[in-house]
This record gives structure tokens, C-alpha cells and sequence, in this order.
């Protein structure tokens, strides 16, 4: 298991805590998944608020790692202003980095993330870049001090899985050592079986679970999926072929005229 940050992950989950039904249904399908971090965003909580204030204490109550993020910023003021209230509110230098650059796919807009990463982490922040599979893009976020991408699979949302498993496998191959976390897109553990196979290190999503007709079922499915995909990985698995090999040996097969 990858670290990120210095921390070392129980597992290589990552779920969002919005667009759940009630608090009950978050909290069991945390407690169903066995999520190792939980991302939460700075507009679920507020100091006057006393829902903002209890949201946060159902947070605590989960016992797990906190990401807040920046979601919904769409420049660079906004992102940088967001993540240091962020940090003040949940005593944590992590901070998942978006910066949206079109609405409708809500698409990173790479140029204001890079620069937002900058500012971060020159601030001290360890910073987790939501992010395209641009390689020149990540590149640029890893010099500038980012210790871990976050790759979309597809728009957030969207339930499409990995729009781009050539781009995925690029960047695993150019950044061996850098964890890699699969963000946004994904709506079946079957698509994160398959993002673990292609060698990430986490996953991270929200919508598949939350929207679910059973979260917590759905939860369960996707740590099952998740563990399977790791597993795999780890497992050397074969190459594909072009043509048939049997699975049984002809050594020792009686042949009858």
C-alpha cells in the first residue's frame, strides 16, 4: 500500500459524503465500505450553522482520514481561499484541489489548477490535485511539490468509468512512484476493478455510491471490487494473446489410430 503524505491508508478507499438519503444511510455505508478517507466539502460546514455543525460531528464519529476538497471553485482566488478556510476548520493540510474550468463536464481547468497548486503547496499544504491524465500537466503539479494525482476517470457524475485507459496506463508507466488516484466517473465496481488492475493506488468516488438505491449494499460492492483490482495487481497476471493456447498439456495424451 502506497503512502500519501507519509500516511499509510487502512485501504485504498476514498468516499465523498454528499447526496446521501439521511445521515444513517452515510454513516453505515461508511461503516460498510471500511473507507479509509472520507472527502468533505468546506460548504457542508459552517461555524453558525447547526446542521453544518452536526454534519461535522457525524464526520468525527466515522473515525476515518479527512480530505476536504474544493469543490465548485472556479478560480484560482476562490480555490486558494477555500482550501486555507478548509484547513482551519478541519485541522488538516490535506486538501483535495478542484479547480472547474466547464460546467458541463466539469472538467479541470489544468492552467488555474496548476498555479492554485503552486500557492498551496508553497503554503505548506499537501495538496491532492484533481486533475486530467495529461501528462504534461501532471508533471508540472509533481515539480511544483504535489506528492499524489488524482486522475478523472470520466466527469464527475457521470457513472462512465474510465474514459481513457491509454491515458490512465501512460501515467502510471511515467510516474512509477507517485500514487495515483482514480477521481470522479466511476459508477460500477466493476470500472474500479479495472482502475485497480491498471496498477492505481486509491479510489475515490461519491455519486455511485450516495445515488444507489441501497448506498451501504453499494458501498460493500465497491470495497469487494476495489480489493479484487488490488489483488489482481499484485498477482502478476498474464498477457493477452492473439491466438489459443490450451489449458491442458499434451504430455502424456493416449493417441488411437
Amino acid at each position: 500500500m502506497r503512502t500519501f503524505y507519509g500516511e499509510t491508508l487502512h485501504t485504498p478507499f476514498m468516499l465523498g459524503t454528499a447526496q446521501y438519503p439521511s445521515p444513517a444511510v452515510l454513516a453505515e455505508a461508511f461503516k460498510r465500505s471500511g473507507a479509509s478517507v472520507a472527502t468533505v466539502s468546506l460548504r457542508r460546514e459552517s461555524s453558525s450553522d447547526k446542521a453544518g455543525q452536526d454534519f461535522w460531528q457525524l464526520i468525527k464519529a466515522l473515525d476515518v482520514k479527512v480530505l476536504p476538497n474544493t469543490a465548485g471553485c472556479h478560480t484560482v482566488k476562490e480555490a486558494v481561499t477555500t482550501a486555507h478556510m478548509a484547513r482551519e476548520v478541519f485541522g488538516t493540510p490535506w486538501i483535495k484541489l478542484e479547480v472547474i474550468g466547464e460546467d458541463d463536464t466539469l472538467q479541470p481547468d489544468v492552467f488555474k489548477l496548476v498555479e492554485a497548486a503552486r500557492i498551496l503547496c508553497e503554503d505548506g499544504f499537501q495538496v491532492f490535485p484533481y486533475t486530467t491524465e495529461d501528462l504534461v500537466v501532471a508533471d508540472k503539479l509533481v515539480n511544483l511539490g504535489c506528492e499524489v494525482l488524482m486522475p478523472w476517470g470520466a466527469p464527475i457524475g457521470s457513472g462512465m468509468g474510465l474514459n481513457n485507459v491509454f491515458g490512465l496506463r501512460a501515467m502510471r508507466a511515467h510516474f512509477p512512484d507517485i500514487p495515483l488516484v482514480i477521481d470522479a466517473g466511476l459508477g460500477l465496481p466493476s470500472q474500479a476493478t479495472q482502475a485497480m488492475e491498471l496498477g492505481m493506488d486509491a479510489i475515490l468516488l461519491n455519486t455511485a455510491v450516495a445515488k444507489a438505491g441501497d448506498p451501504a449494499m453499494m458501498a460493500e460492492a465497491f470495497a469487494l471490487a476495489i480489493k479484487a483490482g488490488q489483488l489482481a495487481a499484485a498477482s502478476e497476471p498474464m498477457e493477452p494473446r492473439d491466438m489459443a493456447e490450451p489449458s491442458t498439456p499434451l504430455l502424456g495424451k493416449a493417441f488411437l489410430d
